[in-house]
């Protein structure tokens, strides 16, 4: 019978710590229920067709690079040049 009520104890010590660790996110949801809180979404926001076409307009002007971008560059060491003719 000891077994039983040591086990019994330690499983309600358990639950007691368990619910204390969750017991302080119910405050903040209890709280925005009463306000309105985040339920209600921001209002989207509507763009002119004058910003659509100066976007795209700036991204034309964007130069086209001659070498293509190599983001591991800096990690990598320098590759040997290679020479045209075979030295004997």
């Amino acid at each position: 019978m000891t077994g039983r009520t040591r086990a019994m104890t330690t499983l309600a010590v358990a639950a007691a710590v368990i619910s204390w660790l969750v017991f302080p996110a119910y405050p903040q949801s209890i709280q925005n229920r009463k306000s309105g809180g985040p339920s209600n979404p921001p209002p989207a926001e509507t763009h002119s067709p004058v910003d659509e076409k100066a976007y795209k307009a700036a991204l034309d002007r964007i130069p086209v690079p001659n070498e293509k971008y190599d983001p591991w560059g800096i990690a990598r060491p320098a590759e040997p040049r290679k020479s045209a003719k075979k030295s004997n």
